[in-house]
């Protein structure tokens, strides 16, 4: 009996032992996020998160692992959560799954502001040109801590790359457009000219119409663009800004703009592949954050001066 009881305390203690190793909880009183540094060893690791509050003892979170011949460390961000256990934390630097943070790249965001995004991003590395106009699909991309910059640039594009040839694959005889790159380029103008989506087809349709018929496009974010680059001007346009004979002014110019005026989403370019099929020639806003749209100059010049009636109730005349 004596012998037995022996036993059973021994295996209480190694019980204990062992529940205090998976259980090695620090002094922090929430999550924290660790960075585990490339080449990082487990032990330096272990010492860097008793430093650090995560765990109580370094040498206990090694002992678990060696017990439990845990695997190495790998690099990268990780969020422990409070109360994790060793098992937990060791998994977790194990399996390389580093915190996920999230650059969001919204429809119609031009490629300066895209630049400015991501060089303003926290804990992304190395330098980028402005990426070329077009070439980005928006959308939320994630990336991870220490990362760079020209990686993260890389996926955007490949993303426009292979939505467009999926796109393009797609389209109707409708479609205006000769090449992808032209696809692009009218997307990008139909983006700028209207934020609704139920408008889109609409618009991508009226300008279908004027491409056919050798009509000016007459689209007034196409002459901003050479001024600011796709931010917004922040003011009336001047007369001569509309008249100036640049390669991206529709109002001087027949035709598509020189280049995309900024990076069209999916649901635009989806909509200049598969226009609208309407009669319309022109669109002038309505004062409600959408358009009333025209077959005959004389209709439209009447949409107008509604619109110009509104903007002088407003004050804005």
């Amino acid at each position: 009996m004596r012998k037995l009881g022996c036993l059973v305390l021994l295996i209480a203690l190694i019980g204990a032992a062992w529940f205090g190793l998976q259980h090695l909880g620090g002094s922090a009183n929430k999550d924290k996020l660790v960075v585990i540094e490339q080449g990082m060893s487990l032990t330096a690791a272990a010492k860097m998160l008793e430093k650090e509050g995560v765990i109580d003892s370094a040498s206990g979170l090694l002992t678990y692992a060696k017990v439990t011949r845990s695997p190495s460390v790998k690099p990268g961000e990780y969020q422990i959560k409070q109360g994790m256990s060793a098992g937990g934390i060791l998994k977790m630097l194990a399996s390389g799954k580093a915190l996920q943070r999230f650059i969001p790249i919204p429809e119609g965001m031009p490629s300066i502001l895209v630049y400015e995004r991501l060089m303003a991003a926290e804990h992304l590395t190395g330098t980028i040109e402005v990426p070329a106009e077009g070439s980005i699909l928006p959308d939320n991309y994630s990336y991870v801590r220490g990362e760079s910059r020209a990686a993260v640039v890389k996926r955007m594009q490949a993303a426009m790359t292979k939505t467009l040839a999926e796109l393009w694959a797609q389209r109707k005889p409708s479609t205006v457009v000769k090449t992808p790159e032209e696809a692009i380029n009218l997307a990008g103008i139909v983006e700028k000219e209207t934020g609704k989506p139920s408008e889109r087809r609409m618009v991508a349709g009226v300008y279908s119409n004027r491409l056919r018929i050798g009509m000016k496009l007459q689209a007034d974010p196409t002459f901003i663009y050479p001024i600011t680059k796709g931010k917004p001007l922040g003011r009336r346009a001047f007369k001569s800004e509309v008249n100036a004979a640049n390669p991206y002014n529709t109002y001087v110019y027949p035709g598509l703009p020189i280049g995309p005026i900024t990076n069209p989403g999916k649901e635009s370019i989806k909509a200049v592949l598969d226009p609208l099929e309407t009669r319309n020639l022109f669109f002038v806003a309505d004062g409600t954050g959408g358009h009333v749209f025209a077959e005959t100059n004389a209709q439209h010049e009447a949409n107008v001066g509604k619109w110009y009636d509104i903007r002088r109730a407003r004050g804005e005349m």
